[in-house]
């Protein structure tokens, strides 16, 4: 399942690649984000459409599936940097020390293996869609209005490729914490206990509660 989970920093390269990276996977999950919204624009569009001038949004169907890969493939490395995507962690939550950091080395290998894979293989995919020969560069197209496929195409190495140094920083990361035996190791998703995650709740909560009760005692 997918735990709560802090990300440790300091002055070492690790951190600060960690760090640039971050900023990259930030910016990526916030367009992921936009296109969810701008989902919902065209719902409004295409229903207001056909419901007021009996016309909805021309190629609904097309458009959506260009945004699709925004929203499935551009947050996936940030979700990875915070620890958020679902695994089971029933064996692994009860292991510490080297042991932990051993697994977790030998999975995120397995996925940074992975991974490599499917950057090589969406991008030949990419380029089976574009020729710049083609009208719009393209040898494929939507149904319905004729958008360009080849785009959208780019979008998943692009997004992958981006995963792809997520999980090597995270090796380097496990790497050096399988080395020097420490229990807090950077630029890797730490998961909380549930414990600390209630505690880190409950103090939101508070100052959301003290900040409310000052704001209504200085408006009285």
């Amino acid at each position: 399942m997918a735990g709560a989970s802090s990300v440790l920093e300091d002055g070492s390269l690790l951190s600060r690649l960690d760090r640039y990276l971050f900023r990259l996977e930030s910016w990526l999950a916030l367009i992921s984000g936009l296109a969810v919204f701008s989902l919902m624009l065209l719902a409004v569009v295409s229903v207001g459409g056909r419901n007021i001038f009996n016309q909805p949004l021309a190629g609904y169907v097309d458009w959506i599936e260009q945004v699709m890969p925004l929203i499935a493939f551009m947050g996936i490395s940030y979700v990875q940097r915070v620890g958020g995507h679902i695994r089971m962690d029933i064996v692994v939550g009860k292991i510490s020390g080297r042991l932990l950091w051993v697994i977790e080395f030998i999975t995120s290998l397995a996925m940074f293996i992975l991974l490599i894979l499917l950057v090589w293989g969406t991008f030949s995919h990419f380029l089976r869609s574009f020729d710049l020969t083609a009208p719009l560069w393209s040898r494929d197209s939507s149904l319905d209005i004729r958008l360009p496929l080849w785009p959208m195409k780019l979008l998943i190495p692009v997004a992958f490729s981006v995963l792809v140094m997520r999980l090597f920083l995270q090796l380097w990361g496990y790497a050096s914490a399988i080395i020097s035996g420490t229990k807090y190791p950077v630029a890797v998703p730490l998961v909380e206990d549930a414990a600390t995650v209630a505690a880190k709740e409950a103090e939101t909560v508070s100052g959301f509660d003290e900040t409310g009760q000052n704001g209504e005692k200085e408006n009285g």
